[in-house]
């Protein structure tokens, strides 16, 4: 049996003894021995490090494999490559454009200077729509969040077909299920948190589950998932969320299908294609990217039972203290002026999309005037998307759970913007403000750096206790369903009404009548 210094190898070593040379530092894991590097800071940086054996060649649509020992010490000093998607995000975040379908790694951010530290550990996933997204954005590095004595983690999954394809033939292949390829990866990634992470000097006792957008998503999804059982202890989901019924067709507000649905749709992505299975196998991988096609996890019954609603509701859920909330201007970034956005544009949308509760949603988004209808179209897309999930979720984990749930609503806004948008608060969580002169128009501020020591203190104080408050801090009251209060982040935090309780009141009863009508349909698989 290994003695537990051997797994954090002490010696530091200097390259040729010369001052300002890179630190390197030796962690043995169960695989193997890892070479980082120590930041400026202090922080020891491990980078690309294999938590699943290559997804490629036979193994593409395949629940990851645990990774394979490796002989001598491994390198983990560069980000390993992101996984295979079109670059448009890591264009406009600045990551590496750099893809491979060979891309299940992960990245580990210590101020521990022995194992036995047994630090709380942050895990991050990204978001991306589950369609793009990689752990190599400049935004996401650690280390500076790490100082605030935190172990943090980022995790790699598969996006778009690679991580999401479902198919009858590989559902037959997989016991039945198929389609959460992506989602299984991150699980695969916990795993590998819960085994490895005390050599870094965390504690796997003590692990928080962060992300955004997608990575929110799946965040809750994982709550609701047996296959993460006992791998997290605190979550937190920045702008994520999935508490609607299956989608079924084109209804607003919807999004993972059942199965059977998500079978059809492969089957049918494939024939676009002009492929079998078989022949999409042997498909370079930037082949499968060569059609346009939205991909989303789905309830298959395994990896994601059925609705996490009704899961809640049943008390089939993962009770751990949540921290949630949305920004107060997310669709800044997805919507843009156009027909759909004109009052009667709006409207005609919204009786497409909303059915019998048409009348109620276009009367708590008002939509007379063209600025109005702008306003109201970016409104629903946050409400919709994302903040009636997050009060949704905070709802059922204060009525259902044991454990306390915080909710925020992030509106610091740029010079002239009218709200905060989508994103916004990453680079204030990672105490990364470099890159804010595209926000600030002067850079980061003296206000922003106060600001972004605030939310990583409460970001910080939740994974290590899985309550956020603190001296100095403003007060935080979990989330009380009969009297809603969240912590309103702007020049002059505090606790206050949920903003925008009104239109979720409104789409609480739009979803609740689609879940009404989705029960009547009986697909199977999920």
């Amino acid at each position: 049996m290994r003695r537990e210094g051997t797994r954090f190898l002490m010696g530091l070593v200097v390259a040729g003894g010369l001052a300002g040379s890179a630190v390197a530092e030796r962690v043995e894991t169960r695989k193997g021995v890892v070479e980082g590097t120590t930041r400026a800071n202090g922080v020891r940086a491990f980078l690309g490090i294999p938590f699943a054996e290559p997804p490629v060649g036979p193994l593409r649509w395949k629940a990851p494999r645990p990774a394979p020992r490796w002989e001598g010490v491994r390198e983990a000093k560069v980000f390993a490559p992101g996984p295979i998607q079109n670059g448009l995000i890591a264009l406009m975040t600045g990551a590496a454009t750099n893809f491979s379908e060979d891309c299940l790694y992960l990245n580990v951010w210590t101020p521990a200077k022995a194992p036995g530290e047994r630090l709380p550990v942050m895990v991050w996933i990204y978001g991306g729509a589950f369609a793009m997204g990689s752990t190599n954005v400049p935004t996401y590095d650690g280390a500076r969040l790490a100082e605030k004595g935190v172990v943090v983690v980022s995790i790699a999954y598969r996006v778009g077909p690679l991580g999401f394809l479902a198919h009858p033939e590989l559902s037959r292949e997989a016991g039945g299920v198929s389609g959460n390829y992506g989602l299984r990866d991150q699980v695969a990634g916990l795993e590998w948190v819960r085994d490895e992470i005390e050599a870094f000097g965390g504690d796997p006792g003590r692990v928080t589950v962060f992300g955004e957008s997608a990575g929110g998503i799946s965040v809750s999804m994982l709550a609701a998932s047996p296959r993460a059982k006992g791998l997290f202890h605190r979550a937190i989901s920045q702008s994520g969320g999935s508490f609607a019924p299956p989608k079924l067709a084109d209804e607003g507000g919807m999004a993972a299908r059942p199965l059977k649905l998500a079978e059809a749709e492969g089957e049918r992505f494939l024939d676009d294609l002009g492929v079998d299975l078989a022949a999409a196998r042997a498909l370079p991988a930037t082949e499968l990217l060569r059609l346009p096609h939205w991909w989303w996890p789905t309830f298959d019954g395994d990896v994601l039972p059925g609705d996490p609603y009704e899961l809640y509701k049943a008390g089939a859920f993962h009770d751990t203290p949540i921290l949630v909330g949305t920004n107060s201007d997310e669709g800044a970034m997805f919507v843009r002026p156009g027909a759909r956005t004109t009052p009667k544009g709006f409207a005609s949308r919204v009786r497409s999309e909303y059915g019998d509760l048409a009348d109620a949603i276009l009367a708590a988004y008002p939509h007379a005037t063209p600025d109005e209808a702008f306003a109201a179209t970016k409104a629903l897309f946050r409400d919709s998307a994302f903040a009636w999930h997050t009060w949704t979720w905070a709802r059922l984990q204060a009525e259902k759970g044991a454990n306390p749930a915080f909710v925020y609503y992030y509106d610091r806004r740029p010079e002239g913007s009218p709200g905060a948008s989508h994103a916004a608060e990453i680079p204030f969580v990672f105490r990364n403000l470099d890159g804010l002169a595209g926000l600030f128009a002067r850079g980061p501020r003296a206000e922003d750096v106060a600001a972004s020591e605030l939310i990583s203190d409460l970001w910080v104080n939740f994974a290590k206790s899985g309550d956020p408050n603190g001296e100095g801090l403003p007060p935080w009251p979990a989330f009380d369903p009969a009297d809603p209060k969240v912590l309103v982040f702007d020049e002059t935090p505090s606790a206050r009404p949920v903003p925008n309780l009104p239109q979720l009141e409104a789409l609480d009863a739009y979803f609740a009548w689609r879940r009404e009508q989705a029960a009547k349909v009986k697909l199977g698989g999920g």
